[in-house]
């Protein structure tokens, strides 16, 4: 029987004991370590708007590194499948967030991917950009929009 349920595992580790702990709310650093057995780690801090070191990736940062890049993988997966050659693809990502009071919330992501295609049509090229928003495991883990505005050139 084949399972499509999958696990994943990864180590937060604070570093950001300054001696002091938590003994006050300015006293201690935002710093962390993300570890994922076998792969290198990622230095992060909360945003610099939260008292975070701002040289090192913040959970916004990642949320929305993570949405851009699924929805890469299922496109670039999805363009092979119908015959569109990617030669290039860029995405510029942006997102916002409503820090108000103590609960703060995204309010929507929006991608901006550059795709470059040396093969195929570039109207369907573009239109494989909704099959991949509603593939996107992560696009369909959120709680807030995710808008999808792609751009498609033809190499020369």
């Amino acid at each position: 029987m084949t399972t499509h349920l999958h696990h994943y595992r990864a180590c937060i580790r604070w570093t950001g004991d300054r001696g002091q702990g938590t003994r006050d709310y300015r006293a201690y650093g935002r710093e962390y370590t993300v570890a994922v057995e076998g792969k290198p780690e990622i230095a992060g801090s909360a945003d610099r708007a939260f008292l975070g070191d701002p040289a090192r990736h913040n959970p916004e940062d990642l949320l929305l590194a993570s949405l851009s890049s699924c929805h890469m993988l299922w496109y670039l997966h999805l363009a092979a499948e119908a015959g569109i050659v990617v030669t290039g693809y860029v995405d510029r990502a942006e997102a916002s967030m409503d820090a108000a009071g103590k609960r703060g919330h995204f309010t929507e992501a929006v991608l901006r991917p550059q795709v470059t295609i040396a093969a195929g049509d570039p109207l369907l090229a573009e239109v494989l950009h909704e099959a991949a928003h509603q593939a996107c495991f992560i696009a369909n883990s959120v709680n807030f929009p995710v808008r999808c505005e792609p751009v498609i050139a033809t190499a020369e």
